[in-house]
């Protein structure tokens, strides 16, 4: 007896814009669903990247003191990172606006900060004392951190660009592969109420109406994530294209003059301070020093971003001079870079607190069931149908006895 899931799928195999759509759908599916799966399973512990970092984390704590204590000055951090690591480089200062702590970030040099990200090591301070809380060894150097092999893997699977390129295109293919079942579901569920499960016919019947409702109902959220996964791995192209374009241009009536040395730099404070004073609607967040791939080398590059829950996710950054600590200018962020900064709480899901971290688990789990059904009806058709064919192979041909 056949299977109704292959005959149904067989009458639509007939239909030609329907046998499109599953030749889509079907393909599209195939090659991302493992790579896919891959994603979900590591962005799970990526949502709750901060309480599990809270949970693991084994720095001292921070001090208690009385509300409205201020900070102390960032020339001080930077004075002290400097004794603790003579001769290095200070890539830049991160000022904390969620908790009390400064965070100043190191490397040998320029050079191989450019030649290797990950050649990054931080100091915490905290922000009220300035008190050491905690040293880090470049990324690995002690082996990977869980979240950190998670985030690698779910980033660029230990291959850097192209590896980040090649999951952007696997998202691409997801979001092809929610588009054709869309075109294929229609159809399917006309003679069926909403949400039908059949659970009294076949296995793969009822794994193919849940696989269908699920993959309705997570439709919204996995768009939103496949596209927002999209834009995130093409956040290296992206800066590099605003580096050689907008920044290029900005930085043009500089060329030929000599980038400042470190004995030259102005105070760091200061320029925070400055662009607090300037731009008092925005948060001051981070100072990158002079020569990052992605500012200036003669600028120090002062990060600002909104005080309101939408605006905080969109970061603009201010160049203050190195040397003489004067205000330059606010730089206007392209729009594909401001693509990316909203993309980001959007695909992570960590803008509306707890309760929108757990509905974000739960979606992705449920997304872990679709991938995995999906792949699952894949094989089970296959086999089916293979054994259908050796049937009809050894059935007798009629009056073949006589």
């Amino acid at each position: 007896m056949s299977d109704p899931a292959i005959s149904r799928e067989r009458v639509y195999e007939r239909k030609p814009a329907l046998r499109r759509w599953l030749f889509v759908h079907k393909w599209s599916s195939l090659i991302c669903t493992l790579f896919l799966l891959l994603i979900c399973i590591t962005g799970l512990p990526l949502v709750l990247r901060d309480e599990i970092d809270g949970l693991l984390d084994d720095a001292l704590p921070y001090a208690q003191v009385p509300e409205g204590t201020p900070n102390v000055s960032l020339d001080r951090v930077v004075e002290v990172s400097r004794k603790l690591y003579p001769g290095e480089t200070i890539i830049s200062v991160f000022v904390d606006d969620d908790e009390p702590k400064i965070m100043v970030y190191m490397a040998s040099s320029w050079a191989a900060y450019n030649a290797n990200r990950k050649s990054l090591y931080s100091i915490r301070f905290d922000a009220h004392t300035g008190d050491v809380l905690k040293q880090t060894k470049p990324f690995g150097a002690d082996g990977l951190t869980f979240l950190q092999l998670m985030l690698t893997l779910h980033r660029d699977l230990f291959a850097g660009l192209p590896g980040e390129l090649f999951l952007g295109a696997m998202a691409l293919l997801f979001i092809v592969a929610i588009v054709s079942g869309i075109a294929i579901y229609g159809p399917f569920m006309r003679k069926l109420d909403f949400g039908t499960v059949r659970a009294a016919r076949s296995p793969r019947l009822r794994w193919l109406d849940l696989h269908n409702l699920l993959g309705v109902v997570t439709l919204g959220w996995a768009l939103v994530v496949g596209a927002t996964g999209v834009i995130n791995e093409l956040s290296t192209p992206l800066f590099a294209l605003w580096q050689q374009t907008d920044v290029r241009a900005m930085l043009a009536p500089m060329q030929g003059r000599p980038v400042p040395e470190t004995s030259e730099l102005s105070s760091p404070q200061a320029a925070f301070d400055t662009v607090k004073a300037a731009f008092p609607d925005m948060i001051a967040t981070s100072v990158v020093y002079p020569g990052a791939p992605f500012g200036s080398p003669f600028h120090y590059v002062v990060w600002t971003k909104g005080r309101e829950p939408l605006t905080s996710r969109l970061f603009s950054p201010v160049l203050v001079d190195a040397r003489s600590g004067a205000l330059v200018s606010a730089v206007a962020m392209p729009w594909y870079l401001r693509a990316l900064e909203l993309s980001r709480p959007l695909h992570f899901g960590d803008y509306g607190g707890m309760p929108l971290k757990i509905i974000w688990v739960l979606l992705d789990l449920v997304t872990i069931v679709v991938l995995g059904s999906g792949l699952y009806l894949w094989l089970s058709r296959s086999r089916a149908a293979r054994a259908q064919q050796h049937s009809a192979v050894a059935m007798p041909l009629p009056g073949a006895a006589e």
